[in-house]
């Protein structure tokens, strides 16, 4: 992997995460509606730590599993293909059923940690993660020099999901200041955006990405 791709690589983490934050599914309305019951600025940021941590344990469950995958497998190829077509098919089926789970109905938003991992599981955003950490995680082609030590893969990966909840938790509570001091409720109503279909198209193009530019490399 060159210099340049891997900097691409973690600036793609940064970019889903920033995608994350601002996505309102993830949270950012939440912590909109702790500052105003509570009439204080500081409510809006309080909501920061449950969000971010039922966030980090999300990007968590769905990376490190394939993270440890690729070190115990030596096909490092099969491992991220498969990822890559994994994180597609989510996507085609975000697509095609638009439907939310009937559990995140019985979640109280109070609970937030929870509320948080559960709506990034159920909305397959540690998926997305996938690809990018694996590229991450993987070794030089053909140079045994720069092959990873054991277990330099899970630290990567727990980079990853570290870089990645700090930028979705940075600009999420942008947009959520803006909106509780500046913008208001009106905003909300008037720009809410249903952001299903732009989520499963993103988990298309980032698997079908992985898939290919795996399959490049060979």
């Amino acid at each position: 992997m060159t210099a340049g791709s891997h900097d691409a690589l973690w600036l793609t983490v940064v970019a889903f995460g920033v995608y994350h934050g601002l996505n309102p599914a993830m949270g950012w309305p939440l912590a909109v509606a702790n500052g105003m019951a509570a009439r204080r600025g500081a409510a809006v940021f309080a909501t920061l730590a449950p969000l971010g941590i039922g966030h980090l344990l999300a990007m968590a469950a769905a990376v490190l599993p394939f993270a440890l995958l690729a070190e115990l497998y030596p096909r490092g190829d099969a491992i991220r293909i498969g990822a890559g077509v994994a994180v597609l098919v989510v996507g085609v089926y975000k697509l095609v059923d638009r439907r939310h789970p009937r559990i995140l109905a019985r979640i109280r938003p109070t609970r937030l940690a929870w509320w948080s991992f559960v709506m990034a599981t159920a909305h397959g955003a540690g998926m997305m993660l996938v690809p990018v950490a694996l590229g991450l995680c993987a070794p030089a082609p053909g140079d045994a020099m720069l092959r990873p030590a054991p277990g330099s893969g899970i630290a990567i990966a727990v980079a990853v999901t570290i870089v990645h909840t700090m930028a979705m938790l940075a600009s999420g509570i942008v947009i959520a200041w803006l909106v509780y001091r500046f913008l208001g409720l009106m905003f909300m109503r008037r720009v809410w955006l249903n952001l299903d279909g732009l989520w499963g198209a993103s988990l298309v193009v980032a698997g079908g990405a992985s898939v290919a530019a795996t399959l490049g490399s060979r």
